[in-house]
């Protein structure tokens, strides 16, 4: 007796919410823009990028990669007057 023959796998369709507007987007090479529903909810959250509005909680540390000179030297520290 020879086993069943198999039956054909049907890909599956993943949908995803859009990041912008909560659309349901099937994600698929057919989908132009996903995970995004549209060139629009692309543009917006690219807008909120260059703006800013993402942003990670926390306290930024001060490596001092802001304290530099177009000459090249180091910045003047500071002193205090008890020194």
């Amino acid at each position: 007796m020879s086993p069943a023959p198999a039956e054909p796998i049907t890909p599956r369709t993943v949908t995803v919410d859009c990041p912008t507007c909560g659309r349901k987007v099937a994600f698929e090479p057919a989908s132009r823009w996903r995970p995004f529903c549209s060139a629009r909810c692309k543009t917006v959250d690219l807008g909120a990028w260059a703006a800013e509005r993402y942003r990670i909680a926390g306290d930024t540390p001060n490596d001092g990669a802001d304290d530099w000179s177009e000459a090249g030297e180091a910045p003047a520290r500071h002193r205090s007057p008890d020194a």
